[in-house]
């Protein structure tokens, strides 16, 4: 971590590098949030991209250099938002079933995951996606999704209870 922080000043002047360098660190769990979100590889894989040039395009403009990460899920969460406002618009979405990915050691583990996880509503899939990839508590899914940081907790909560039920 004490890396990432020597690495942002140098990308906001402009490095590539550094800022690869930081896209390094943080890639993985960005594409497990926008897939567990979007349910589909291909808008994940947009999502991340649209979110990594919007990030390079204004990180000049990041006030505290430590916040880099959340200021990445923070960018990723709203362009994942667009897209699955857009599903609801289209209908036209893939089952999440017909998408590989590895996210477990077993094949099984991770095709039932995926699907429990698809049961969710998609402000569900956020909230936990935001937690679990994001490392997100209450207070900050919150401020980012604008929402009580209690009514956060309490869809977190159910969206559990309802992942457990899926997975037993």
């Amino acid at each position: 971590m004490a890396e990432i922080h020597s690495l942002v000043p140098a990308a906001k002047e402009g490095d590539k590098s550094a800022f690869s360098q930081l896209y390094q660190e943080i890639y993985k769990d960005l594409y497990k949030f926008a897939f567990y979100c979007l349910k589909n590889e291909t808008d994940a894989e947009d999502a991340v991209s649209e979110a990594v040039m919007d990030a390079w395009e204004n990180l000049p403009k990041l006030r505290e250099d430590g916040a880099f990460r959340a200021w990445m899920f923070k960018i990723l969460s709203a362009k994942c938002k667009r897209k699955m406002k857009s599903y609801s618009q289209r209908r036209d979405e893939t089952e999440l079933s017909e998408v590989e990915i590895p996210v477990s050691d077993s094949r099984e583990d991770s095709l039932e995951l995926r699907r429990a996880m698809a049961q969710l509503s998609e402000e569900e899939r956020l909230i936990v996606s935001l937690t679990v990839f994001g490392g997100y508590d209450s207070g900050e899914i919150a401020k980012m999704l604008n929402l009580n940081r209690n009514t956060v907790r309490s869809k977190h909560s159910r969206a559990l209870a309802k992942l457990r039920e899926a997975l037993a």
